[in-house]
């Protein structure tokens, strides 16, 4: 059965604010590098006809699977991709996609996997420890909450979900270890951390990090970031949502970087870099969501969007 059958969707957040920010217009050609269930790409589509066009990327073969039945009525004019956008620029020359008018990267978990039995990216189901993008993946959140060391599961959980507590939450998961499923996970912590404060619950970042960890989402994000400029044509823009500090850092670090003329320190006198400029930052602060999509999707309360477009090299 497909999971849409099942009713799992996932709303996509500032689809109005993505078509206007990657310039769609018809004919155009577009990357979607985090396809997910598709709602943006099928905006895309719609929006770019007649004669548009979508290259899909997923890492997760349920979401193509989902993707590949919603899309059916745009199948001429779309090719889905199961992989990791960490070869975004690979797959897009095997598929000819170079040139393209714009790249979609929309971070984070989808309600897919959030929703669907057995993956272990949510703490409020009885699911086992999993949270793999790809089942091809060797390394599942129980093999890190079974095995690591206490020092390495406190490193993780500071760096990847930067939570203050990570030494208590590390030394918890050990004093109780085996643990098999993720609601399992959750409530230890909980109990473990004991505060009147909480604005989320206590075990979100440990499963953020334990989940960025696995699936090694910054550095396939820098490596995408990176190959990206050399598949958008003049004009052609990037756009990212992020949701959480993480994320957000490295685009804005990375458009930074790439608008500028020299990336060297102040001081040094003499530069032999020779870099110059690949891109514009278009929003020099991060949109977030309009009043009434805050209202009607909790999703997007965290999202920011920043965009950039690829300029002339000289």
């Amino acid at each position: 059965m497909i999971l849409e059958d099942l009713g799992i969707h996932h709303k996509p957040v500032m689809i109005p604010e993505i078509l206007k920010m990657l310039n769609v217009l018809p004919g155009g050609r577009f990357v979607d590098a985090t396809l997910g269930e598709s709602g943006h790409a099928k905006s895309i589509l719609k929006a770019s006809d007649p004669g548009g066009e979508i290259l899909g990327i997923d890492a997760d073969h349920e979401a193509i699977e989902v993707s590949k039945n919603r899309l059916t009525n745009f199948s001429d004019r779309t090719t889905i991709v199961n992989d990791n956008f960490k070869n975004i620029k690979r797959i897009c020359m095997k598929e000819n996609f170079i040139p393209c008018h714009g790249i979609l990267f929309d971070l984070g978990v989808s309600s897919l996997q959030l929703d669907t039995e057995k993956r272990g990216f949510s703490f409020k189901r009885h699911d086992p420890l999993d949270m793999r993008f790809s089942y091809e993946q060797k390394l599942s959140a129980k093999d890190i909450i079974n095995t690591f060391s206490e020092k390495e599961l406190a490193d993780i959980i500071f760096d990847f979900g930067e939570d203050r507590k990570a030494r208590k939450i590390a030394e918890i998961i050990v004093n109780n270890r085996p643990l098999e499923y993720a609601d399992e996970l959750a409530d230890l912590i909980k109990k473990g951390i004991k505060t009147s404060n909480f604005k989320i619950h206590p075990a979100t970042k440990t499963f953020q990090a334990i989940r960025i960890y696995i699936n090694e989402e910054l550095s396939s994000l820098h490596k995408a970031l990176d190959q990206s400029l050399d598949i958008l044509g003049e004009g052609g823009r990037i756009a990212v949502i992020s949701y959480h500090s993480l994320e957000d850092r490295i685009v804005k670090n990375f458009f930074k970087k790439e608008s500028k003329y020299c990336i060297c320190l102040p001081n040094i006198t003499k530069c032999e870099c020779n870099h110059k400029p690949k891109i514009k930052i278009i929003t020099k602060k991060p949109l977030i969501a309009s009043i009434n999509e805050l209202q009607d999707n909790r999703r997007s309360r965290s999202a920011k969007l920043r965009v950039a477009e690829r300029i002339k090299n000289e």
